[in-house]
């Protein structure tokens, strides 16, 4: 029996593959609404805050403490107790001594020496400003000053003898026995050179901050602008002892001493401005300012020194970075560097504390932050 083959079973067509459902083109972010205009007013409150109005209201204290620093110290010059040495015969020399000592205002402070040697070693070594040779046979005598130490102590103490000798109708010559150098007009080189100095000092540390932040973040980054710091200090002794030295003239010799004087008084005034940027932040240049340009400057002794200032001025003088430096180049110049180790330990103190600050006050913050406690906020 014949058996016919199965047929095969029909197959399903391919099916095409399921194509993805269409995505709906992005839509673009909605931008937000445009802020209202605002009006004048809140435009300006908007950009003079607090914080710019307080910072203004600084510059303008500096700025009238500056003034009435600089008006109030040589407005009125007028000498106290400018130290004089008096040789005269002995039988009067007691009786001299306390007649110019008791001139009103007290312009003078005279002491007797025995011979004039004696007398010309305190002139030299600028422990006197003046000496005045009384001549026992006749009406005219001698007064030596050193203007080096400043034209203005000198005129002073002319004008003072010139008085007390003409009520006694005498009359005295007058020699600088220790003058000022050719290119030292009336003894200033040396007060510029160290306001230079201060100047430059407390602009590079300013700048410091303002290129990195006014606090170190690490006492190990204040460790490193300390050192930083003396390069730059050493440099610029260096260089402005040159200036007035062979290239001005102005003060000629001692090259060594003078840039080292220099060193420290730069690195003083970089190193305080930095202690003070540590404890206040932007504000502590504000401080320094009053510090060294609206306290030290006028004080310091340049076109008046500090004998012939008001008693304020005169009693800071020694005390600050400006006077000291002042009294220690004039000395180093025209003094043989006498008597100039106070001046020097004046300005060491101001480098050792402001050192001693910037690294404790870095420490205190940066343990504050690791703490997760910020640093107060200050100008």
């Amino acid at each position: 029996m014949n058996q016919t083959a199965p047929h095969p079973s029909p197959q399903p067509a391919p099916q095409p593959a399921p194509q993805p459902a269409p995505q709906p083109a992005p839509q673009p972010a909605p931008q937000p609404a445009p802020a209202p205009p605002q009006g004048f007013l809140a435009e300006f409150l908007e950009a003079f805050n607090r914080r710019t109005f307080l910072l203004v209201i600084g510059v303008l204290l500096i700025q009238a403490g500056f003034v009435l620093s600089y008006v109030g110290a040589f407005h009125d010059p007028s000498p106290h107790r400018v130290p004089i040495a008096v040789l005269a015969p002995a039988q009067i020399s007691a009786h001299l001594v306390s007649e110019l000592n008791a001139i009103g205002g007290q312009p003078l402070y005279a002491t007797a020496v025995a011979d004039e040697a004696a007398g010309r070693t305190l002139l030299r070594h600028g422990s006197t400003s003046g000496l005045l040779i009384i001549n026992p046979t006749g009406t005219t005598d001698v007064l030596l000053v050193a203007g080096g130490g400043g034209a203005a102590t000198a005129t002073a103490v002319q004008d003072v003898i010139a008085q007390a000798e003409a009520a006694q109708h005498r009359h005295a010559t007058v020699t600088d026995a220790v003058p000022a150098q050719p290119g030292d007009a009336r003894g200033l080189s040396g007060f510029y050179l160290v306001v230079g100095w201060l100047v430059g000092g407390y602009l590079v540390a300013a700048l410091l901050g303002i290129a990195t932040r006014p606090r170190p973040a690490t006492t190990r980054r204040a460790i490193i602008r300390l050192i930083v710091l003396v390069p730059y200090a050493i440099c610029s002794g260096l260089a402005g002892a040159i200036i007035v030295g062979p290239v001005l003239g102005a003060l000629t010799g001692h090259l060594i001493a003078i840039s080292a004087l220099g060193a420290l008084i730069v690195y003083c005034a970089a190193v305080v401005t930095m202690g003070f940027q540590v404890l206040l932040g932007t504000l502590g240049v504000g401080l320094t300012l009053i510090l060294f340009v609206v306290l030290g400057n006028p004080s310091a002794g340049g076109a008046y020194p500090a004998p012939l200032l008001p008693a304020f001025w005169r009693a800071i003088s020694p005390a600050l970075p400006n006077g000291a430096g002042v009294q220690a180049l004039r000395h180093i110049v025209y003094f043989g560097s006498y008597d100039i180790t106070g001046n020097l330990i004046v300005i060491a103190a101001y480098i050792v504390t402001a050192i001693t600050v910037a690294i404790s006050g870095t420490s205190l913050l940066a343990r504050r932050a690791a703490k997760g406690k910020p640093a107060a906020e200050v100008l």
